[in-house]
């Protein structure tokens, strides 16, 4: 009977499309600009400077949990030396643990990026990130049919399969990405952007012979902001990203409701498709240059009859901010590019 629940199980799981040989995501790409493209790095519409951290806990009801978290940082430079654009320098941080062997993936990028405005109304974006991934299981965690002594599973005896005796990997990691903004007036806003990820394809593999590289990944996404009127912002999404023939696609949007009147305490909800996979639901809260997002992944594919449809819970907290006088020779806040209440 548990054989059968946990080959139904693995089945689910298969056919689960956003799934696959896919590396570390989030509901909330948005959220997530430096792992969503290079590009975003220093491409920060409404500030200076952002720092953030992310959390996401995945099928903690199922024998396969995921526990994803993340810090980035980024910060523009140079705006007084270059005529219409800056550089953008970042870094992000990002540790996942999963399963019952504690896979755990620790990777580190920095990210630099060039921005250009084209006129008065877009601006075009090119960047890319290098950094170092490792990878890590505890094999003491799993049994193997050569430890069966007859009665039970003897984890002194030996495998029989090719681990390496360390059961770690790493590598160098590389990243490419470019942005288009368009911003014909205070009130309109539009954003979209491609990246290919794992550019020189790493080796990746916890055994000790074998050449298993990671496939590239390709990523793309189209954002929006529309300033209905003084109390309302409406932000539309859609996200695509392909990975060695498992893709994912997002769509929807949160609004924004001008609080206070004066913008400085806003709400905002919304909801979120993705497409096979999970309907998302938004809420959260901006004071003070300060946001804080939550989202809930509700389960709509097959792997719902074994999890009850709780698939993810995820949250956000990012820092907008302005440089101090004397930093830069910027005096006063720029206008943003992007609506604002």
């Amino acid at each position: 009977m548990m054989k059968r629940i946990y080959i139904q199980l693995l089945t689910a799981l298969l056919l689960t499309g956003s799934l696959g040989a896919q590396d570390l995501h989030f509901s909330q790409f948005m959220n997530s600009p430096l792992t969503t493209n290079p590009a975003n790095t220093g491409f920060i519409p409404e500030a200076d400077y952002r720092l953030g951290i992310h959390y996401r806990s995945q099928w903690t009801s199922v024998p396969v949990p995921f526990k994803t978290a993340s810090a980035f940082g980024d910060f523009q430079v140079l705006r007084n030396r270059i005529e219409n654009g800056w550089v953008g320098l970042g870094f992000v941080v990002l540790n996942d643990v999963a399963g019952r062997g504690n896979l755990r993936s620790n990777k580190f990028y920095g990210s630099v990026a060039y921005h250009q405005m084209l006129g008065l109304s877009s601006l075009i974006s090119a960047g890319f990130n290098a950094g170092y991934a490792s990878k890590r299981i505890d094999i003491t965690k799993f049994t193997f049919d050569n430890q069966w002594n007859g009665k039970f599973f003897d984890g002194g005896l030996p495998t029989g399969e090719g681990f390496l005796t360390n059961a770690n990997t790493d590598y160098f990691d590389l990243q490419v990405g470019m942005n288009y903004a368009y911003f014909p007036n205070e009130d309109v806003y539009i954003n979209a952007g491609a990246s290919v990820h794992h550019i020189n394809q790493p080796r990746e593999t916890f055994f000790s012979t074998g050449d298993n590289q990671v496939p590239r990944r390709y990523i793309g996404f189209l954002n929006g902001s529309f300033k209905l009127n003084d109390d309302w912002i409406l932000n539309p999404n859609s996200y695509f990203s392909s990975q060695a023939r498992a893709n994912e696609f997002v769509l929807g949007g949160n609004a924004a409701y001008n609080l206070t009147g004066d913008g400085r305490v806003v709400v905002f909800g919304g909801g979120y498709y993705r497409w096979g996979d999970a309907g998302i639901a938004m809420v959260g809260l901006e004071m003070n240059n300060i946001r804080f997002t939550f989202t809930y992944d509700a389960t709509m594919s097959p792997l719902r009859s074994f999890n009850g449809s709780q698939g993810a819970w995820e949250f956000a907290l990012q820092r907008n901010g302005y440089y101090q006088q004397g930093f830069t020779d910027k005096n006063l806040k720029r206008q943003s590019l992007c609506p604002r209440f």
